[in-house]
């Protein structure tokens, strides 16, 4: 898998866990852990797993009752992850492509992934390997973020920034919020064999202490950082300052106040 917008590397991984992980990603950690089905003796597969967000609420639902092997294409990641602590018994971490598991087949009861299926080149081969890798009866969970229209942090951030560069814009934040049509997702799982397609739609109401803080993790914790720096590494600073500018604005600060929207699929391989 070699997007280059998955390139979390460098101080991304410590500012994405610091500043958008309250904003953008406890939340919805909280909402799909709890939809894990939890059985004795279970084994459950994190693709994507970043610095361990949704790793460590993984550690506490099963609590000790399975094994977890959390994996990420940036192994910068998930270093940062042990090295903030998260560990626990029966947790493995492991470098992995999304897109070509290193797994035998049938080899999990859950496969899950937050925020992480946007960024597969292939989504379709994706797919096929969460239904290889998955025992029959298992589950594949994960979730994707609706549209920059109905998330106004990001969108913010994203025109923000494109503003100090009207002849080429970073387009990280396109990726990750372009990927929103419903339709061809449950197609891409039907058609890898999977049954009970189901999907909702969720909004969460966040709040982060101040715009400065959204604003340091909204452009120092993504690879968008990356891209600014290669284009004007000496306009990161008014970047960072205007868009806590604009995001106290439009959102209020101490606290920034905001809404997000995302949709959560679940889907179910039947018995052979």
């Amino acid at each position: 898998m070699t997007n280059p917008h998955a390139a979390f590397v460098g101080s991304i991984p410590q500012y994405y866990d610091q500043y958008l992980g309250p904003l953008l990603f406890h939340h919805y950690a909280d909402d799909l852990v709890a939809r894990v089905p939890v059985t004795p003796g279970m084994r459950l597969l994190e693709t994507a797993c970043g610095t361990g967000i949704l790793t460590e609420r993984l550690l506490c639902r099963i609590d000790g009752q399975g094994t977890i092997v959390a994996t990420d294409l940036n192994e910068a990641m998930f270093a940062y992850a042990r090295r903030r602590g998260v560990d626990g018994a029966g947790l493995e971490w492991r470098q992995a492509d999304a897109t070509a598991l290193p797994f035998d087949d049938a080899a999990f009861d859950v496969v899950i992934c937050q925020f992480g299926f946007m960024f597969f080149p292939d989504k379709i081969t994706g797919a096929w390997e969460a239904f290889r890798v998955l025992k029959p009866g298992g589950w594949y969970l994960f979730n994707v973020w609706d549209a920059l229209a109905h998330n106004a942090v990001v969108r913010i951030a994203h025109e923000t920034v494109a503003s100090f560069f009207p002849d080429n814009p970073p387009q990280f934040y396109t990726v990750p919020f372009s990927f929103h049509d419903a339709a061809p997702i449950c197609a891409w799982l039907d058609g890898a064999g999977f049954r009970n397609v189901e999907w909702q739609t969720v909004t969460k109401v966040v709040m982060i202490p101040s715009a400065t803080d959204a604003a340091m993790g909204l452009i120092e914790g993504n690879p968008i950082y990356t891209e600014i720096v290669q284009r004007r590494p000496e306009a990161l600073a008014d970047i960072k300052n205007a868009l806590a500018r604009n995001l106290a604005a439009q959102l209020g600060d101490r606290p920034v106040r905001c809404e997000l929207r995302a949709l959560v699929f679940t889907a179910h391989k039947g018995p052979t």
